[in-house]
């Protein structure tokens, strides 16, 4: 069986960026949010969500059966899943327990600076570092800390810090990670016309304009509710340096 990599992701996070890295590896099978459409069922949601009647109709709604589709599939190749860490409604998820986990963040200013472009009063459940962070603990607490990246280290060097991802997940590095053709990938989810705009017109990891945006005063709350989540996965983070063993090509 090969392995399951499973990237643990809050919004506008380069996760969307990170799925078309790996889509591009010889040996891996990529996966958009395979748990949504059982979130947008089981979820206590009021926000309406693009697509979401689509995704309701055409997606598998039982977790058990996403779980074994996903396990079955690592048979054949790796799976990589990308997937929000909000969708994650099982008090117990052990079914993770056997996957490699990544938790991706990002400082939480930046991110909700971004968000609010789309949500326009976001919460700190609509940003996921919570439950981002509840999850490593979780995952720790059963001795299966995982990897945690962050946006900002991925794109000071994005090759040198994908080939340190790669090592620590025992993974062979493959320079086809590095870019993408334009316009989107065939395993993107019915929802990418609607979310994916700024990866579909890159070919690459690029720095985002959201991340020179200025934090409105409004949100100054949301960021000391989320800074203490942030600072518990902070210290975990992966860094992209030079002092590696694994950057030999």
């Amino acid at each position: 069986m090969k392995s399951v990599i499973n990237l643990i992701s809050g919004p506008r996070n380069l996760s969307t960026a990170i799925m078309y890295a790996f889509a591009q590896r010889s040996d891996c099978t990529v996966l958009d949010e395979p748990f949504y459409g059982y979130y947008l069922q089981h979820a206590q949601e009021v926000v309406s969500h693009p697509a979401e009647a689509q995704i309701l109709r055409t997606m598998e709604l039982e977790d058990t059966k996403i779980i074994h589709g996903i396990d079955q599939l690592a048979y054949k190749s790796h799976v990589f899943v990308k997937g929000m860490a909000h969708h994650y409604l099982q008090s117990d998820p052990s079914f993770i327990l056997n996957w490699n986990n990544v938790i991706l963040i990002r400082h939480p200013k930046k991110l909700i600076a971004s968000f609010s472009k789309v949500i326009k009063e976001p919460g700190l459940k609509d940003i996921g570092i919570k439950k981002a962070a509840e999850l490593f603990l979780y995952l720790k607490e059963n001795n299966r800390t995982p990897i945690v990246i962050d946006s900002d280290e991925l794109l000071k060097a994005p090759e040198r810090y994908l080939r340190k991802l790669c090592a620590t997940l025992k993974l062979p590095f493959e320079t086809a990670m590095l870019s993408w053709p334009k316009g989107g990938i065939p395993e993107d989810g019915i929802w990418a016309s609607h979310w994916y705009e700024n990866v579909h017109n890159s070919t690459g990891f690029t720095l985002q304009k959201s991340s020179t945006q200025p934090l409105p005063q409004r949100f100054e709350p949301l960021l000391a509710e989320a800074m203490p989540y942030y600072n518990t996965l902070r210290n975990y983070i992966l860094k992209n340096d030079t002092h590696a063993p694994d950057l030999q090509p």
